[in-house]
């Protein structure tokens, strides 16, 4: 489906864009896009691709005439741009809100102006019953893009959604400070360690976005099975690759943190299609006559649960450290410690 075609990925230099465009790089895509603020990482990416495949763009989906440009011609749009970090997005809740949600209107609107085929915009397990300002933003972005796919139709611009859960060894994740306090010598800080997070890949998060791309109608979410592993048995895994005898010290939750992450809510279990390795979760186009769906609903919820990271399969010791192992940082950070 994508061949010959035009690829824009949103916060293009960020882990998962990056991931995005390697994926497609030696593909017969036409050309890939990368839009985003940060010049000092798009000059590093140039250097290192140097491939006349890929295309920078300077600008902030905060600016609607930044995105109006860049999408001129564009036939797929992968909207990664965010504030992903919880303590940033929790103190400063507006940004959150001005680049996560009114961001990603500015990127629908400009996508539909320019007759784009398809638009996937990235959520989170942390948009399912939010308790911290960077999941509330993203629940928000959610509901934009359904509300805003009700006014098309198929042969219109199709916008469409992902939501996944803890990419693992991504920027600012839980890894790569596990990692860094054990090679440091020092203590593995762990929040709670009962606290359960979604394991997954990378690669299956590009899986995700693959999969949307050929499968969503407007308005579709869809959500990635995953395994889950607790935080004590990340740590130890860890400590257990490394060959490390460092203390894991409990610190305690910190501000905005869930014991689990959820996926997808028992209402939503009501609605869902499942397609074997994903969930498609179809979008609610009733509108403000209530009147009309008051005599009937859905599914049951009440004898339904939620799927989230402590009813999923529980990865065994040996299957964390099978799946911690398959990265590419773990691997890169093992090769480090034998040179020195």
């Amino acid at each position: 489906m994508f061949t010959g075609n035009t690829l824009l990925i949103t916060g293009g230099t960020g882990s998962f864009g990056n991931a995005v465009l390697h994926r497609f790089i030696n593909t017969d895509i036409k050309e890939i896009r990368i839009f985003s603020r940060d010049e000092k990482k798009q000059e590093d990416m140039r250097r290192e691709l140097n491939c006349d495949k890929v295309r920078f763009y300077i600008g902030d989906v905060r600016d609607y005439q930044s995105l109006e440009k860049v999408l001129k011609g564009v036939d797929y749009v992968f909207h990664a741009a965010a504030l992903k970090q919880v303590p940033s997005c929790e103190f400063h809740p507006i940004e959150a809100v001005k680049t996560n949600v009114l961001g990603a209107q500015n990127l629908l609107r400009a996508s539909i102006e320019n007759n784009v085929k398809k638009a996937v915009v990235l959520s989170t397990d942390k948009a399912v019953y939010p308790i911290n300002a960077m999941g509330m933003s993203k629940a928000l972005m959610e509901k934009v893009m359904v509300a805003m796919s009700r006014d098309l139709n198929e042969n219109e611009t199709v916008l469409c959604g992902t939501r996944y859960g803890n990419v693992m060894a991504s920027r600012g994740s839980v890894i790569p400070l596990f990692v860094k306090q054990i090679l440091e010598g020092s203590s593995i800080t762990v929040t709670d360690p009962d606290m359960t997070r979604f394991m997954m890949s990378l690669e299956n998060a590009i899986d995700l976005v693959l999969f949307a791309f050929s499968n969503a109608g407007q308005g579709d979410i869809f959500v990635q099975k995953a395994p889950s592993a607790t935080m004590h048995d990340l740590a130890a895994a860890l400590k257990d690759i490394f060959n490390a005898d460092n203390e894991i010290k409990i610190i305690g939750t910190r501000h905005g943190e869930k014991l689990y992450e959820t996926l997808l809510t028992r209402e939503e279990m009501s609605i869902a299609e499942d397609f074997g390795d994903y969930f498609r979760i179809p979008a609610d186009n009733r509108d403000l006559n209530y009147e009309k769906y008051l005599r009937y609903g859905k599914k049951l919820a009440s004898g339904l649960s939620d799927y989230n990271s402590h009813n999923t399969h529980r990865l065994t010791f040996d299957e964390l450290k099978k799946m911690l192992l398959s990265l590419d940082y773990i691997q890169k950070e093992l090769i480090l410690q034998q040179k020195y």
